[in-house]
């Protein structure tokens, strides 16, 4: 199963550059490893992953995947679980990123999916306005 959100928000007047900086920001204040591509063909696209031992041994390779793609009137913000793509700003080849952005998850994973999703997305909300 691919777990993905797709969130649209429209007339917020944003600069996509600053909200993918305070998503950055609160991410890593909520103890997450990130990067960022802001230059992609799709999109702004943010990973993050939380550390740990027992995380790094069960899903090494993956991370929560955030991609916004619009202007600053008409944005849709994309979040779900993808594949860690080691130094996401040189990965420059726009079918390599949408073949690995988001990938098919399991149960057990999705159900934590639907929780982080959530709580992140009630954030961007806040940040959007």
């Amino acid at each position: 199963m691919v777990s993905e959100k797709i969130v649209r928000f429209q007339n917020k007047n944003k600069d996509l550059n600053q909200l993918a900086q305070q998503i950055v920001t609160m991410l890593e204040g909520d103890g997450y490893k990130t990067q960022m591509a802001s230059s992609s063909p799709v999109g702004t696209i943010i990973q993050a992953k939380k550390a740990g031992i027992l995380r790094d041994i069960i899903t090494a390779d993956r991370a929560f995947t955030i991609m916004i793609t619009g202007n600053a009137n008409d944005f849709s913000i994309h979040i779900g679980i993808g594949k860690w793509i080691q130094n996401i700003a040189m990965a420059a080849a726009e079918a390599l990123l949408l073949s690995m952005l988001f990938l098919a998850v399991d149960v057990p994973e999705m159900l934590w999916t639907r929780h982080v999703e959530t709580e992140v997305l009630n954030k961007i909300t806040s940040l959007v306005g």
